[in-house]
């Protein structure tokens, strides 16, 4: 018989519960402080901010969290998610390595973000907040943002980084057909916003930014609160279904784990999402797994950054986080994947890498696209801009494995579609793209 090209679950193999690897840590993940006192951030202290379902997800130690059943029936849109076998791609490259892709793109706004854009509008909801404000840095999260307020009748106001907000126009319409407000960050509507100008004329904007202008929106607002699309915790347990999805449908396939995991990595939502459960089968002895993050050169945080405190946002309005920093008030050039523009890390990301569980490497622009374009043309599939890091971390392995004449099993985590990113695969292929 043919090996199969892709295997499905059913709706009934959605995950019941999110995992949290918090609990299978060998060492407890250092707290988050509170900006003024240095001390332990305590729930009340993110009460103006979060909904306490969404606190209580923050804090928990839990190793599984049971998602809400109306979001599980939302989830029934997109999810489970299809894992493909990359025939052709492994055909392309003449490799000996098998390789298979876990896809993301076919959420209703083409992304991963949606998994926890769902249940971060319902908690918010349940507690009658319907003013969400965020930022976005491609436009994937506000997209899904967007999508998920609109479903529990809230409205959403989205802060683009200014870079993205003018070479992704598409992505901004798409926010606004799904009723969001977008404004380009930093602007003139915040004092954040107006304080970071000052600071740096002409700036193109960053994630940090325009996380400043939407946690102060928030905060000015008692009935609204502020979503993140990555960096927190109940952001990458949410995420955590891609890799319980993938898990079973690598058994499917009669494979056990895969030898190496290349995700991509900026806050770190994707990169967690797909490789915290197969990392719990590393912890407990099943699997051996190597796990890459696969960051961009221009945004470096794992492979030059410090592990220490520091602040979530460029103007020093967020807790404070143990994590994996370039510093707040570093701007990252204006490289096309946008949604890896970020001077941290996730801390829960950042404590895996400290404690050597997890590798990192760094990827320039134009061999991330170039993987992308190799990719796209052996499976059909355009990625996102982003995940052209995870491929080419997982091509240029797949290449040494032929050299060795080694056979390994490598996964890949694509977080989106590249349908609208087709005009800096445009600049790829013209050959006026630079690295930074």
């Amino acid at each position: 018989m043919a090996e199969p090209t892709k295997v499905f679950l059913d709706e009934d193999d959605i995950p019941t519960h999110w995992y949290n690897i918090v609990a299978d840590f060998p060492t407890p993940p250092p707290p988050p402080l509170h900006p003024g006192t240095k001390e332990p951030l305590q729930p009340d202290d993110l009460a103006a901010l979060f909904p306490m379902g969404l606190i209580a997800q923050e804090a928990s130690t839990e190793r599984w969290i049971e998602i809400p059943q109306p979001v599980r029936d939302i989830y029934k849109l997109w999810r489970p998610a299809p894992l493909h076998r990359a025939h052709r791609l492994e055909a392309a490259l003449g490799t000996t390595a098998k390789i298979y892709y876990k896809y993301e793109g076919e959420s209703p706004v083409g992304s991963h973000k949606t998994n926890s854009a769902v249940p971060q509008a319902y908690y918010n909801a349940l507690e009658g907040r319907m003013r969400i404000t965020t930022e976005t840095g491609a436009g994937q999260w506000g997209s899904a943002l967007a999508f998920a307020t609109q479903i529990f009748g809230q409205t959403c106001d989205v802060w683009q980084v200014r870079n993205t907000y003018e070479s992704k126009p598409y992505r901004r319409m798409l926010m606004e057909t799904f009723g969001a407000t977008v404004t380009p960050s930093p602007s003139d509507r915040t004092d954040a916003g107006r304080a970071l100008q000052a600071k740096f004329p002409g700036t193109p904007g960053s994630l940090g930014m325009a996380i400043s202008e939407a946690v102060e929106e928030a905060a000015k607002d008692s009935g609204a609160s502020y979503a993140l699309g990555s960096v927190l915790n109940h952001v990458t347990l949410h995420q955590s279904v891609i890799g319980l999805e993938a898990l079973k449908q690598l058994e499917k396939f009669g494979e056990k784990a895969p030898d190496y995991l290349f995700a991509c990595a900026g806050g770190g939502s994707n990169l967690a999402g797909i490789a915290f459960p197969f990392l719990r089968e590393n912890i407990e002895g099943r699997a051996s797994t190597r796990i890459i993050a696969c960051e961009p050169a221009a945004a470096p945080s794992l492979t030059q950054g410090e592990y220490r405190y520091d602040f979530g946002d460029a103007s020093g309005m967020t807790p404070l986080l143990k994590m994996y920093t370039l510093g707040a008030e570093f701007v990252p050039d204006p490289v096309h994947a946008g949604g890896l523009r970020y001077h941290g890390m996730a801390p829960l990301v950042s404590h895996a890498y400290h404690e050597g569980l997890i590798e990192a490497i760094a990827v320039k622009q134009r061999a991330a696209f170039a993987a992308g374009v190799e990719f796209a043309r052996a499976e059909g599939i355009v990625p996102a801009s982003e995940s052209c890091h995870a491929i080419a971390g997982a091509l240029d392995q797949a290449r040494k494995a032929t050299e060795d004449g080694a056979s390994p099993v490598i996964l890949i985590g694509v977080s989106g579609s590249g349908q609208l990113d087709l005009p800096a695969y445009s600049e790829f292929l013209s050959g006026s793209m630079l690295d930074a």
